[in-house]
């Protein structure tokens, strides 16, 4: 399996989080300029943002929680050739739903809808490790 198959949704996924993240930079700076936002009442990481600019924040930062494993799964079966078509599948699903799930965050921010695209993308996640898991340990799946 090529590179380039392989770690196209890795790249999708880093590329969600940085516009996540410089979207957020930007609403942050803009509160900062306008004076919604004195630095002294976030400078200690208080919640003190406006409402907006704390709905892309978590949005960005919850790009950096369960992606983690995303990545580390998608790492180690390319480089220990344990990588195969359902994985990559299941990486462009898992990433479809981070996708999904940013966009209910940053929009509607609708929790049930939210919390159900999140759990579909975890058991996707889940999935990936049990076959990486039986394919290393049995050598099939």
């Amino acid at each position: 399996m090529s590179l380039a198959t392989v770690f196209a949704p890795v790249f999708v996924q880093v590329a969600l989080t940085f516009a996540l993240l410089f979207w957020a930079g930007s609403v942050r700076v803009a509160a900062v300029r306008t004076g919604d936002v004195k630095m002294r009442d976030v400078a200690l990481r208080q919640p003190n943002w406006p409402a907006r600019a704390m709905q892309i924040s978590n949005a960005y930062e919850n790009q950096l929680e369960l992606p983690l494993l995303f990545y580390l799964l998608v790492t180690i079966a390319f480089f220990t050739a344990h990588m195969t078509a359902t994985l990559v599948v299941l990486s462009w699903l898992f990433v479809l739903s981070r996708l999904l799930h940013a966009l209910i965050h940053v929009t509607t921010n609708e929790v049930r809808r939210r919390f159900f695209v999140f759990a579909a993308g975890a058991m996707i996640l889940l999935l990936m490790w049990v076959l990486y898991l039986l394919d290393v340990m049995f050598g099939r799946f």
